[in-house]
């Protein structure tokens, strides 16, 4: 068992995967490549794939451990639920007591009540808030309630862009995706007003809703705030042709403003779309909207089997009402501004450039060195293979439970990695 996180250490040890690989070797055997969806190595996350543990046994604050017992410093936060700290004590303990009283039941707990009314007095935008389970079923929910409220078919996308996993967000080339899936779909540049403008007009009365994310998050890619005033303008445009305003706030929702990332950069959405900081780990989502939608959101044919189970709603309650009382997007700021800055510090010290790139509470890093990427990748895996987790090509996440302490073993350990990636490639220094 290896840990990396005794400063008292000396040296840094490189971890062993042994026990995952074998679950790895299980898994493939019975489910489709092992490990499926984003999660999975399949996906060009994890590169190279053996430098990553594919299994965890247990997590506690902003660590957790693999099958091998190895420890790390997570800053994928399972992909962004963990935003208050794994197992985190006031939000499980409220879970708990709502399992106590009843969790699936043939009617709904009045908690769901109490968790609608907490978005609607927190969202800057939200007068109502209907549940779901993940980011996908919030995302389509907000597209087809859009349609219900315009009788209008046509979509637009920013370029870069992820709205989840149904068909009518997909791309054409994607498997299983048909061309009619995807025939109403219109694509702008972000940044680009007069390009969005130009769309606009030639689709005229027949735009249903634009979806985006606040600002430019997308994997492979520096990440980009919009231009000072871009947002304004796209409000004022779909305000007068009746195009439905929804951002996509799955990511980034919480992270950068409690009233919603919208409100952050200084507009209003006519939906917004909630899901991986919602109850810290419970499996709930919602899109919140204006009181002019409310009636085409309560039209809608669209519920799941666990779509009002209670545990979530006290779990909700919980993580939105202790983020309120740390403050975390001050607090994301600061130790994202701080862990940032030192590994850009330390990579500018062997000889990298590492830029960070957009909010901190979740920067997005690439070594500009190499534009083939493999420079990049070999680093990150160095990282992982002491103790920090990273991902390739995917921003990263700050938890509450992050420590000034776990943020200086980060550098130390990606100074270190630095050190390796020297010493892997002479013929670039």
């Amino acid at each position: 068992m290896a840990d990396n996180f005794d400063t008292s250490k000396k040296k840094i040890v490189c971890y062993k995967n042994t026990k995952s690989d074998e679950w790895y070797d299980r898994a493939c055997k019975v489910i489709p490549a092992g490990v499926y969806g984003h999660l999975g190595p399949a996906e060009g996350q994890f590169i190279p794939v053996n430098r990553w543990p594919r299994f965890s046994e247990r997590s506690n604050g902003t660590y957790f451990w693999d099958v091998d017992g190895n420890k790390y410093i997570d800053y994928m936060c399972a992909y962004g639920p963990n935003v208050l700290g794994y197992c985190d004590p006031d939000v499980d303990a409220a879970a708990l007591k709502q399992i106590e009283l009843g969790n699936c039941t043939t009617s709904p707990s009045k908690i769901m009540v109490e968790c609608a009314e907490l978005l609607v007095d927190t969202v800057n935008t939200a007068d109502w808030a209907f549940f779901a389970k993940n980011g996908n079923d919030a995302t389509s929910g907000a597209i087809i309630t859009a349609r219900a409220h315009t009788h209008r078919k046509k979509l637009i996308f920013f370029n870069g862009f992820y709205h989840g996993v149904a068909p009518m967000v997909q791309k054409i080339d994607y498997p299983g995706v048909l061309p009619e899936d995807v025939a109403n779909n219109l694509y702008a540049s972000w940044d680009d007003i007069e390009g969005f403008k130009k769309i606009v007009e030639e689709n005229k009365g027949e735009i249903a809703a634009l979806i985006a994310q606040p600002y430019d998050h997308g994997n492979f890619s520096d990440n980009k705030f919009p231009k000072e005033g871009f947002w304004q303008e796209v409000r004022r445009i779909c305000t007068e042709e009746g195009i439905v305003l929804i951002v996509d706030d799955v990511r980034a929702g919480f992270r950068l403003d409690l009233a919603g990332s919208d409100h952050y950069f200084g507009f209003e959405a006519d939906i917004i779309c909630f899901c991986k900081a919602l109850a810290n780990g419970y499996n709930m989502s919602a899109f919140c909207g204006k009181e002019f939608l409310k009636d085409a959101a309560s039209s809608l044919s669209y519920t799941g089997s666990y779509w009002m189970s209670a545990v979530p709603f006290a779990a909700c309650i919980a993580t939105i009402n202790k983020m309120k009382k740390l403050n975390t997007p001050k607090l994301f700021k600061e130790l994202g501004t701080e862990l940032t800055e030192g590994l850009k510090a330390a990579g500018k010290a062997n000889g990298f450039d590492l830029i960070a790139s957009g909010a901190p509470a979740l920067f997005y890093l690439r070594i500009a060195n190499d534009d083939s990427m493999f420079l990049h990748q070999d680093w990150i895996a160095e990282c992982v293979n002491r103790g920090v987790f990273f991902a390739s090509h995917h921003n990263h996440f700050i938890n509450a439970a992050l420590t000034h302490d776990d943020v200086k073993r980060t550098i130390e350990i990606a100074e270190d990695a630095f050190h390796a990636v020297r010493k892997n490639h002479p013929e670039l220094f």
